[in-house]
């Protein structure tokens, strides 16, 4: 199975929580449909991109990276490589990758989707990240370290965030509602 045909497979059996969500599914779908390297960063001007927010357990606490180009306080995320053959390993590598963290409890079901313009993806020209994202947890004293991609990693509690995107702001509340249930 390609990281396309997974995408597609994940994608299509997943309840989506929201009618948002339920018209970025069937956006992402026709994308994939309609170009056979939509997974790649050189489809352009949108391609399939993943990520992951980080909750403590108790879903008091969230670990962001104040990402070097963006400037903002994101969740990890990225673009897919080569060599993934899951949208959740996309997911989970780049948050590996990104928070230095070895050790998450990482939720294999989509969390939310979304698409965001980013002018810095490809110079010259607006790419939208359509992003499929996905919940972890881990402790705080897991061990978090900042990234060539970040200024700063560190956690704010959900109830004192630092100034956010709203598509943030809804990962984040979607996250805290899914882990309190």
């Amino acid at each position: 199975m390609t990281l396309r045909d997974d995408a597609r497979t994940l994608l299509s059996g997943w309840a989506p929580p929201s009618a948002r969500d339920a018209e970025l599914r069937t956006r992402f779908l026709a994308h994939l449909d309609a170009f056979p390297t939509g997974m790649t960063r050189e489809c352009l001007p949108d391609h399939l991109t993943a990520g992951t927010i980080v909750l403590t357990p108790a879903a008091d606490a969230v670990l962001l990276n104040h990402h070097r180009k963006a400037d903002g306080w994101f969740a990890f995320g990225g673009h897919c490589e080569p060599g993934d053959t899951t949208v959740a390993g996309v997911a989970l590598r780049e948050a590996h990758e990104e928070s230095g963290l070895t050790e998450l409890d990482f939720d294999p079901v989509p969390l939310n989707l979304d698409e965001h313009a980013v002018e810095f993806c490809s110079p010259g020209t607006t790419v939208h990240h359509l992003d499929v994202r996905f919940l972890a947890t881990a402790e705080r004293d897991a061990g978090h370290r900042v990234s060539e991609e970040s200024l700063d990693v560190r956690w704010w509690p959900v109830d004192a965030l630092p100034e956010i995107y709203p598509d943030m702001q809804r990962l984040i509340r979607d996250a805290v509602q899914r882990l309190r249930g």
